[in-house]
């Protein structure tokens, strides 16, 4: 089986990251996956592909809302058994070439989100509607996706299948924590890592006013890049705490710095599941995350959550943290949690997906049917 995945770049972020982290999979399940980017920027996520895996990348530009993208990838279709697409706005462009070219080759999409500013207007959403129906199947990452795009779409039932996301916990294990000296930190300081790119749907402005509430050994560190970062330096410098706390980037070796922490926290205004969450759950560390749709379903019975915004309740639970048996408590908690979200059991639906999708059985399939047996 033929198949093309096709996303806007390879810029950090929970859709981007479960790309480079699922192709390498499938290719090894048997699957012919190539890659498709609208954009071709060169990113540490790109590098990270590129590096440790032979999966062919192809590159239409150096934007994402080139209009022209869609003739160019006309010449894509008729090549593939199937086109898996993330995000917008190649879901898009990938449709409008379907209808253009009347082409039959199968396509897919994955909602990441649950929320979405075009569904909600009134004015696009009857485009919305348009283009959710061209794709065959739209892949859900979690229920409440689901519900979401049903209400707002009024398409078929079956048009909608859920497949919650998957981390690498193999990965994760081997990965090993950072020593804190080296980064200026002491053994009595207690470190908050939030690992999150600097978009509206985060809330780092609630992790930045509760970390002035919490004594002087509290210190954060953020892992990401956005438009919003200045924003959040802004209200770092007004509230004069510039000095406990780091932004590092885009990083390669972001288990590492999680690991080297005492705490993760993902605060978000909204979130489609919430990856980095599992990923922190994973290491072993205590998470604390903000009780939104998606996110609340992952971290729930691994972590702790705290109301959207609620700064004296995050504040709160950081405190809680100090105690050495609730500490562990939550740690194996959030372990146990992340197994259920292994990328391999991801990894099996997609293929079962694919295969009903276009009617093509792929060896993994048949490997599967086997073992079944």
């Amino acid at each position: 089986m033929k198949v093309l995945h096709v996303i806007n770049s390879l810029h950090t972020g929970g859709a981007e990251k479960l790309v480079i982290s699922s192709l390498p999979r499938l290719k090894s399940e048997g699957l012919d996956v190539e890659l498709l980017l609208l954009n071709g920027e060169e990113t540490p996520f790109l590098k990270e592909l590129r590096l440790n895996s032979n999966i062919q990348i192809k590159i239409l530009g150096s934007s994402f809302y080139n209009p022209l993208y869609i003739f160019k990838l006309i010449s894509y279709l008729n090549k593939y058994d199937l086109i898996h697409v993330h995000l917008f706005p190649a879901m898009y462009f990938v449709a409008l070439a379907k209808v253009i070219s009347f082409s039959k080759t199968k396509i897919i999409f994955t909602e990441h989100s649950t929320s979405n500013r075009r569904l909600q207007n009134p004015i696009f959403n009857p485009l919305e509607r348009l283009i959710y129906s061209i794709y065959t199947r739209v892949i859900c990452i979690t229920e409440e996706v689901k519900k979401t795009l049903e209400d707002k779409l009024h398409l078929k039932n079956d048009k909608f299948h859920v497949i919650e996301n998957g981390i690498d916990i193999n990965y994760i294990n081997k990965s090993v924590a950072h020593n804190r000296s080296v980064y200026g930190y002491h053994e009595s300081d207690k470190l908050v890592c939030m690992v999150a790119g600097f978009r509206r749907e985060k809330d780092h402005d609630t992790v930045i006013r509760a970390l002035e509430l919490l004594p002087e050994k509290y210190k954060v560190i953020f892992i990401g890049d956005g438009y919003r970062m200045e924003d959040v330096k802004a209200l770092v410098a007004s509230l004069d705490i510039c000095d406990r706390v780091n932004f590092l980037g885009i990083r390669n070796d972001v288990f590492s710095f999680i690991k080297m922490s005492d705490i993760a926290v993902l605060s978000s205004h909204w979130e489609g599941f919430g990856l980095a969450a599992a990923e922190a759950m994973a290491c072993g560390v205590p998470t604390i995350a903000s009780n939104v749709n998606g996110l609340s379903q992952v971290v729930s019975g691994g972590g702790l959550l705290f109301e959207k915004g609620d700064v004296v309740e995050l504040t709160h639970l950081v405190s809680l943290l100090e105690e050495p048996l609730f500490y562990k408590e939550i740690s194996d908690n959030g372990k146990k949690k992340a197994a259920c979200y292994d990328i391999s059991n991801m990894i099996r639906k997609l293929i079962v997906l694919y295969t009903k999708v276009t009617g093509e059985m792929s060896t993994s399939t048949l490997n599967h049917k086997k073992d079944e047996r």
